[in-house]
């Protein structure tokens, strides 16, 4: 077999192989002759058959399949030769051998890049450090008792906390879009649940009220119709409900499931679970800024093939939100631009992440693993169910080990930065878009520490 390789651009290669007709012609004859022994044909008896008759009926069909299994094969063998690693499936095309003499073709694929990490050296960190204090542990409380709030329908106009329900019927230029419409719909002024501009237009309005609300949608609004349009929602308001909060004792406590301990147990238990939020929370804000600094730090040419991929799972994932959302499938093709950038960040932190893991030989910690899979499986009704469903189940346990395993290299690369502890307030820690800066007397507060 002889095989040669040509830079075409960037990452393509082109590789010309030629296969010796022996090889085709050697398979093809042993085929055709353990056919002629099991082959039925009219006028012959079972084993009977002539072989020039076989090869004339079915030689075609039998080298053609012949001709695909040894470009395989030889595909391999010829990566193997020229230590090449592909990204994706090359492009083969059949230069000679389809009816008879040697085997010819050309296969056109991209090769993974080079990966030689970059940025490790200046890589310095900023980990936020909060304590737990007995506002933050009230003001869950607060949280905990609105949720648990029995409305009332008042006849005044709504404000802030109130529920309001309504109907809505939205168009833009004058069509209407899925989603667009909702009935006997509860919205509660401040939760966030929708967006802003909607809940801030519902208040001083009262039951009978009509009113035309107006909602631009981002440039990146993924249902291509309406991106970057303006959205008028007709809306009647039906009912006004005040929030009655439940008295905050012992019975409040044991309503939430706390059998010991009251009030009080109450209060240590959330300010426990505050604490282990804030753990998990610090660790996540290391990750983004050691990933974005490896991002950074590493712009290299990518695999167009990788790209692509990535770029159909991201659409993928939005259409599947979208109807989780409208209720509705959308078989419309989302536009690939829109998910580029994306792609390729997640491109070039998979190279970067999976040279680190081999430089550096991190191994997956199975006790880390196991630990990660009670907690997630902790927050579900029947966590046993969890955990049995991710034992059974290949494709969902292989997706937290490679989560579990990216974490590793993250706390490795954190071990070679420059780290410096910043106090913030827990609110500041859980809900980062609310943070919008430190003032100067804020930051004068701050505690650095090295700890490289």
């Amino acid at each position: 077999m002889e095989v040669t390789v040509e830079t075409t651009e960037g990452l393509e290669r082109r590789m010309s192989v030629q296969v010796p007709a022996a090889r085709l012609d050697d398979e093809v004859s042993s085929r055709l002759q353990n056919l002629a022994r099991t082959v039925r044909l009219d006028g012959f008896r079972p084993g009977k058959v002539p072989l020039k008759v076989v090869e004339k009926r079915f030689g075609g069909q039998v080298r053609s399949e012949v001709l695909n299994e040894v470009v395989q094969q030889t595909y391999g063998e010829a990566l193997q030769e020229k230590e090449l690693n592909p990204a994706g499936s090359p492009q083969v095309e059949v230069k000679q051998g389809l009816v008879d003499g040697d085997l010819q073709y050309e296969a056109v694929f991209e090769v993974m890049p080079e990966v030689q990490v970059q940025g490790l050296d200046t890589m310095t960190l900023e980990r936020p450090v909060a304590e737990v204090t007995d506002e933050d542990v009230d003001r869950v409380l607060h949280d905990l008792r609105k949720q648990r709030a029995e409305y009332e329908t008042v006849d005044r106009a709504a404000n802030d906390d109130d529920r309001v329900i309504v109907d809505f019927q939205g168009q833009v230029d004058g069509e209407e879009f899925p989603g667009s419409h909702g009935e006997d719909q509860p919205v509660t002024i401040g939760s966030g649940t929708m967006p802003p501009e909607f809940e801030t237009a519902l208040k001083g309005l009262k039951a009978g009220d009509e009113k035309d609300i107006e909602y631009s949608f981002g440039e990146d609004f993924p249902t291509q119709e309406i991106a970057g349009k303006t959205a008028v929602f007709k809306t009647r308001v039906k009912e006004v409900q005040e929030p009655r909060l439940p008295e905050l004792d012992d019975e409040f406590a044991s309503g939430i499931g706390l059998q010991e301990g009251g009030l009080q147990g109450l209060r240590d238990l959330i300010k426990k679970n505050l604490g282990n939020e804030a753990t998990r929370a610090s660790k996540a804000r290391l990750k983004e800024q050691v990933t974005e600094h490896l991002v950074q730090a590493n712009d290299m040419t990518l695999p167009k093939a990788l790209v692509d991929g990535e770029i159909q799972a991201l659409q993928q994932q939005m259409k599947q939100r979208l109807q989780q959302q409208t209720g509705d499938a959308d078989d419309r093709d989302l536009p690939a631009e829109i998910f580029e950038g994306q792609a390729r960040r997640r491109v070039t932190l998979g190279l970067v992440m999976n040279r680190l893991i081999s430089d550096n030989n991190i191994k997956l910690d199975t006790d880390l693993l196991r630990q990660r899979l009670q907690e997630m499986a902790a927050g579900y009704d029947q966590p046993e169910e969890v955990v049995k469903q991710y034992s059974q189940n290949r494709q969902l346990m292989q997706s937290l080990e490679i989560n579990v395993l990216e974490d590793q290299v993250v706390d490795w690369a954190v071990e070679q930065a420059t780290v410096s502890d910043v106090s913030m307030s827990l609110e500041d820690l859980l809900n980062p878009s609310r943070r919008t800066g430190r003032s100067e007397a804020t930051a004068d507060d701050e505690t650095s520490e090295d700890d490289k």
